[in-house]
């Protein structure tokens, strides 16, 4: 299978990889996230992540960037590209519970409510609004924007946003085995009270259901003039129907072939029904001789923090194929 499937033809010239960092009460739900060692801890990992991107390792917390399986972060892999490329990330603060320990853009957002019992975006037009301001910013200074995320419970907020949407959304998960009755179970109980709200726009299923990265990502999107690209799985999706239902062409989709693989979530469908242009990195983890690396090929954590999309950056910008491997594999030794 070849490295990216379906290559953007677009040339890149001058790049931005940037991150929208959040949190969703939703994660600290038993069970539903893996991103984090426990429920509560989950709402550290958005900062933990781009610490070691931007740090080289995590100095906050005597914690290692891998699971207990020894699989290593999807920020481990992103750090790995920013170094190869030479490329300065930049991250966006869309609504963290404690603060970030590298210098990020605020745009003044709060933690994602757990939309079951309240809106978990009440303020989401201001957020969309400054998101805008932040693309016609990034046009002035990239012609190429790799947006990526990093918000545990996100597919989960994902799958209310695109059922509330319309779309028949089945949505992956940092876990071999997705907790599918879990996020069905919650999912119900948040659609029957959007129905109860008649939420009907994109921006009201924003308010009710969605996360703090949504109207920052959708803001971004409707500000940015150039070459965009949305580096995530069904997250991104979620951002990539909000847009379409607002009448807007969504960018496009680059995630990784793990995210593809996953069985329990229907992401080639729902590019189609969503309208987006998706295309896939495969970095072969399983070839490189390092078992944590290889419980990717399994099903274990697939994507997150823009992973994919920083590979596919770095294959964009000429760099070969057995480079970006080899380069990972230096980076995630030196963890585990």
């Amino acid at each position: 299978m070849t490295f990216l499937s379906n290559k953007p033809d677009f040339p890149v010239a001058k790049p931005l990889f940037c991150s929208i960092l959040g949190n969703t009460l939703i994660s600290t739900i038993p069970g539903i996230s893996g991103a984090g060692p426990s429920p509560e801890k989950t709402l550290y990992t958005p900062i933990l992540d781009a610490e070691l991107i931007v740090r080289g390792d995590i100095r906050s917390m005597p914690i290692r960037p891998n699971t207990p399986t020894g699989c290593p972060t999807p920020a481990s892999i992103t750090r790995s590209m920013m170094v190869l490329t030479g490329l300065v990330p930049v991250f966006i603060n869309a609504g963290l519970m404690h603060s970030p320990t590298v210098p990020c853009i605020d745009v003044y957002g709060a933690v994602g409510e757990d939309p079951r019992f309240t809106d978990a975006v009440p303020h989401a037009a201001e957020l969309v609004e400054r998101g805008k301001y932040l693309g016609g910013l990034f046009s002035t200074l990239c012609d190429t924007l790799v947006l990526g995320e990093c918000v545990p419970g996100g597919t989960t907020t994902a799958l209310c946003v695109l059922r509330a949407l319309g779309f028949q959304a089945n949505v992956s998960s940092s876990y071999i085995e997705n907790p599918v009755s879990l996020k069905e179970e919650i999912s119900r109980t948040v659609l029957e009270r959007i129905k109860s709200k008649n939420c009907t726009t994109p921006l009201e299923i924003m308010q009710c259901c969605g996360d703090p990265m949504m109207p920052v990502a959708t803001g971004i999107c409707l500000g940015y003039k150039g070459n965009l690209v949305l580096a995530g799985g069904t997250q991104m999706l979620a951002v990539a129907g909000l847009l379409k239902n607002m009448g807007e062409f969504p960018p496009r989709v680059i995630t990784t072939e793990y995210v593809r693989a996953d069985k329990s979530a229907n992401i080639e469908a729902l590019a189609r029904k969503t309208g987006v242009e998706i295309s896939f990195v495969n970095p072969e983890f399983g070839d490189l001789g390092h078992s944590g690396l290889a419980r990717y090929c399994i099903g274990e954590v697939k994507e997150g923090m823009g992973a994919g999309g920083s590979m596919a950056l770095a294959y964009m910008l000429g760099h070969r194929q057995d480079e970006i491997k080899n380069h990972i594999f230096e980076t995630v030794s030196r963890y585990c």
